[in-house]
């Protein structure tokens, strides 16, 4: 795949996703590209996952073209997310001595990605950061600078925007993903084409199985898709005014059920594949899609080998609670984005919770 580069679009903030296969080995460039010089320190912070494979190589790109760096590497998995371990990042931070002009860098998946960022949203008020991820999962979190921790009563409840200088995606690093992982990552690249493009849902019926090899070529294609719609609603709606909301397909279900399994039975992939599942369900139920969206969503993520099925030992009325913490509820009232057809969503307000409880007991065999 050739290297390609998309823009998302804010003004003077505008900032590039550079993609390709050993798009790493560049870094040093590419962030004195996005004016990042030598002069600035910089904080890597990854998880013990990918350090072992990619820490040490980034950061002897860094130091011969000049930059001075100190990592953090933290545990991996979505429990990292936490008041406890972003103040150990900041106690690292300050030992190391970085200022307004350093940046932190995020090498891995969407918890380190979602974790540095908020680090350098908060650190003396904002320092300049780049997400360089290493998952598929991440070629979403990595853009459009939403960034944050969880607080154990609800997900992504403590965050800010703070977006990035650049996003450097190295595709070269999917291979190294292990099953779950890279199922986890095709839910929300099917995410993308469910709430803005038909075709594309089609593209990735049509080549599943060859998507699913990891084709550099064909993952290229479908990364490159996901990032422009992404880009694009984002260029349109940077903090979530109206339309980026539409971004959270499945994620008011998915995010409750990873609160209720204290993020450690399901991944987010999985979660928000059941969610997907949920909310077409609830969609039909209503009477506001199409017939047979429910059944082509669910067979889609079957396809990319994703759970669709209700999660094992949690009770409706307890999700149905966690959801009315979700950051687009007001006065507790629930705001759903539900599809109308494949590649059309919107977000729905104040939707019977009979029917979503309804519907979610159905799915849960209660």
């Amino acid at each position: 795949m050739a290297v390609e580069t998309l823009y998302v679009e804010l003004g003077e903030r505008t900032y590039p996703i550079v993609i390709g296969d050993g798009v790493m080995r560049q870094v040093a460039a590419l962030l004195q590209d996005a004016g990042i010089s030598p002069a600035s320190r910089l904080f890597v912070i990854s998880d013990e996952n990918v350090a072992p494979r990619y820490l040490q190589p980034l950061k002897q790109a860094l130091e011969t073209a000049g930059y001075r760096v100190t990592d953090c590497v933290i545990p991996p998995g979505e429990q990292s997310k936490s008041l406890a371990v972003y103040e150990q990042v900041m106690t690292r931070a300050i030992e190391a001595g970085l200022d307004r002009k350093s940046a932190i860098l995020a090498l891995g998946g969407g918890v380190v990605g979602d974790l540095a960022g908020f680090a350098a949203a908060t650190y003396m008020r904002g320092i300049a950061f780049v997400q360089v991820p290493t998952t598929l999962l991440a070629h979403d979190s990595s853009v459009g600078g939403k960034v944050g921790i969880n607080h154990p009563l609800g997900k992504n409840l403590i965050g800010a925007f703070h977006q990035p200088r650049l996003v450097l995606y190295d595709t070269a690093a999917l291979r190294t993903l292990p099953e779950r992982e890279v199922a986890a990552g095709f839910a929300e690249v099917i995410k993308h084409g469910l709430i803005a493009d038909e075709s594309f849902v089609d593209w990735l019926e049509e080549h599943a199985e060859r998507l699913w090899q990891l084709d550099a070529e064909w993952v290229g294609r479908a990364i490159r898709r996901g990032c422009a719609i992404k880009a694009a609603i984002v260029s349109a709606d940077e903090t979530e005014q109206g339309q980026r909301a539409l971004l959270n397909l499945g994620h008011t279900f998915g995010h409750a059920f990873e609160a209720l399994c204290e993020y450690a039975v399901l991944n987010h992939g999985e979660a928000i594949s059941i969610g997907m599942c949920l909310a077409a369900k609830v969609a039909e139920r209503i009477g506001f899609a199409q017939a047979g969206v429910f059944a082509r969503t669910e067979r889609l993520l079957r396809l990319f080998r994703l759970p669709t099925a209700w999660p094992n030992g949690l009770e409706p009325e307890a999700v149905l609670d966690v959801m009315k913490r979700d950051k687009k509820a007001v006065g507790g009232k629930l705001a759903l984005v539900l599809p109308r057809a494949i590649g059309q969503v919107e977000l729905v307000k104040d939707v019977d919770e009979q029917e979503i409880l309804t519907a979610m007991k159905e799915e849960a065999g209660a």
